[in-house]
């Protein structure tokens, strides 16, 4: 049968699973779009903040440039997983897996993530409405930038895992 046999002991219910007739799950192609524009919106997210700014003289900059660090090999690890199930159509089927990659997106990276980003937003709207020039505009905009790119780094990886833990008990 292959690498993909797939033994139904859930006596026909598996038919009721939404995610089976959507595919919004890992490795499938509705699932590698996920990862893939979290590793975008991640790496655009630190370009905008690395580059050309000095964005080590707040700690929640620093914060969020690490957990940035950290979300863009993860996720581009799950896209050229997703990518390979889809090549070989043949979607993650493995509870074990399946575990790792919800545990990875949902307790740690998204958390970390949701953190930074937040604590990114608060300094920004600190130096953006502090008075006096705490930062030129084009800076203060970088930042700025850079925070929406986190957040949505966070809503791909928040819909993710949420997808993926759904569908985890049906396994």
């Amino acid at each position: 049968m292959g690498p993909c046999l797939i033994i139904d002991l859930t006596f026909g219910l598996a038919n009721l699973d939404p995610f089976r007739k959507k595919g919004n799950v890992t490795g499938t192609s509705a699932g590698f779009a996920l990862p893939l524009g979290q590793t975008i919106f991640s790496s655009a997210s630190l370009l905008f903040m690395a580059f050309g700014v000095q964005f080590y003289s707040y700690t929640s900059f620093c914060f969020l440039v690490t957990i940035m660090g950290l979300v863009i090999p993860w996720s581009f690890i799950l896209a050229l997983l997703d990518g390979y199930s889809v090549l070989v159509t043949c979607p993650v089927r493995q509870k074990g897996i399946l575990f790792i990659i919800v545990i990875g997106d949902w307790q740690l990276l998204s958390t970390l993530a949701l953190g930074a980003a937040s604590s990114a937003a608060s300094v920004v709207d600190v130096l953006l409405t502090a008075d006096g020039s705490v930062c030129g505009p084009r800076i203060c905009s970088r930042y700025l930038i850079s925070t929406v790119f986190a957040f949505l780094s966070w809503f791909l990886s928040m819909a993710s895992s949420l997808f993926n833990l759904w569908i985890l008990p049906s396994l």
